[in-house]
This record gives structure tokens, C-alpha cells and sequence, in this order.
């Protein structure tokens, strides 16, 4: 699918980008992962990656909630939040040493294109830690908006962070692209009235409108072409499209 980009070739409506943090951007997920699972193993809760990937594209407490699903011990309002603090301060400490060398294939070149096309782009993570990391990662120039957990009172897969990213750059919902690599996420962009691009595994991301592997997968040509309907959405484009970069 790689192909050379044209600038004005393409007359379509794409006129954001907005982007997931965690899984997207960087792979902070690790760090979640390990925070939780040191507070799981302190209360004697069972976790393992497989409850940690309901935890993707949630916000922090509704993942405590999850997580306490198995605990036989009833948690009161100011608990949980103790709790919940507990694993932020360890995930902070953790994420506090990230480094650019840590951005995700791909990322780095595809906001590149964005910008060279004065096509805009937002955060919008879940994360109250967001600006702290993009600021860490030195990516600010890229972004418009950065949206974090502490920007919003709903958190996905209700629409509202989009929504709001949306509204701040003065746009539609049709001409935003959103890129998430969880569930929720893109239940969130769907509610929201904008396409979706799954970044991840297709037998996972099964409500994306196509998925890729990582950022290496494709660049702005193809996603113009996606975004215009100029190649198919889901079965025969996405197993393409997970295909090595190399064979394209």
C-alpha cells in the first residue's frame, strides 16, 4: 500500500488526526501493567495480561473497578481512591524516566506528514499523566491539542474526549480520523461520528474500520486513500495491510 504522497491530489475531508496515547504513540502499557499488577499482588487479587487488556482505553478507576471484581473484600469510595492513587504514584515514578527513544515505529515520520500537509492532530488519552509524557517524549510541536484524563468527566468509551478535541480545533466530526488500539476507544470514536483506525490485532480491534500493525504499516497517502473510501474498508485491505512493510 505504500505509495508517494501527491499533495492536492486528494479531495477529501480528512482535516484531523487524533490520536490515542498508550499503544499509539508510546508503549506505556508496560508501566500500567506492572503498577497494577504490584497493587493486585499486595491484595492478594489475581491479574494477569489478559484482565490487564480490559484495562486499555479505561480510565483509572474504572480499572480498579475491574480489577476488584475478584476481590472478596467491598472497598469504600474513599479506599478506592486511596488504591487508585497507590498505582498512579508507582506509574509515575516508572514513566517519569521515559525517553524519545521509547516512541513507537512509525510515529515520529507519520506526524511528520501531518504537519507538512497542515493537517491537525490532538492527544486524546485517558491518561492524567498525558501532557507530562508527550512533554518527556518532546512531541508538543507535532499537536494542536494535547487531552488528557483530567480534561474530561466521561471517560471512554463514551465520546467526549473526541468530542472535545473536535470542538477545540474548530472542526466535524467527518473530517476527524481517530488511531486507538483499544475497544473502547473505538466504541468512543464511533459514538463520536468519526472513522476509526485500529492500531493492533484485528481479532481484538473487530469494531475498527481497518487495522495496521504499527505506524510502519502505512503513511498519509494510504490513509488519504482510506479515509476516502478509495480502498476497501476491513476483510481484504486490512489483511494486507498487516502484512511486513517489506512485501508492500
Amino acid at each position: 500500500m505504500h505509495g508517494k504522497g501527491n499533495k492536492g491530489r486528494f479531495n477529501v475531508a480528512l482535516k484531523a488526526v487524533l490520536f490515542d496515547l498508550d499503544g499509539v504513540i508510546v508503549d506505556t502499557a508496560k508501566y500500567h501493567y506492572i503498577a497494577w499488577k504490584g497493587l493486585a499482588d499486595r491484595l492478594g487479587i489475581f491479574f494477569d495480561e489478559a484482565i490487564n487488556e480490559r484495562l486499555k482505553g479505561v480510565s483509572r478507576m474504572a480499572s480498579l473497578d475491574i480489577i476488584l471484581e475478584r476481590s472478596e473484600k467491598a472497598y469504600s469510595a474513599d479506599e478506592k481512591e486511596a488504591l487508585a492513587t497507590e498505582k498512579n504514584d508507582a506509574y509515575v515514578v516508572m514513566v517519569k524516566k521515559i525517553t524519545p527513544a521509547e516512541i513507537l515505529p512509525g510515529v515520529v515520520n507519520f506526524l511528520q506528514e501531518l504537519r507538512e500537509a497542515g493537517i491537525k492532530s490532538s492527544v486524546c488519552s485517558a491518561s492524567k499523566s498525558a501532557g507530562m509524557i508527550i512533554d518527556l517524549l518532546d512531541l508538543n510541536p507535532f499537536f494542536d491539542e494535547v487531552l488528557g484524563g483530567s480534561d474530561i468527566t466521561r471517560p471512554k468509551p463514551d465520546p467526549e474526549i473526541f468530542e472535545m478535541a473536535r470542538d477545540r480545533l474548530g472542526l466535524i466530526s467527518s473530517e476527524c480520523l481517530v488511531v486507538e488500539d483499544a475497544f473502547a476507544g473505538i466504541v468512543a470514536a464511533k459514538r463520536a461520528g468519526m472513522k476509526a483506525l485500529g492500531m493492533g490485532e484485528e481479532s481484538i480491534l473487530t469494531n475498527a474500520d481497518i487495522v495496521f500493525h504499527d505506524m510502519t504499516y502505512f503513511n498519509l497517502h494510504d490513509v488519504h486513500l482510506f479515509f476516502d473510501q478509495k480502498i476497501a474498508l476491513k476483510e481484504e485491505s486490512t489483511r494486507a495491510c498487516l502484512r511486513k512493510p517489506k512485501d508492500l
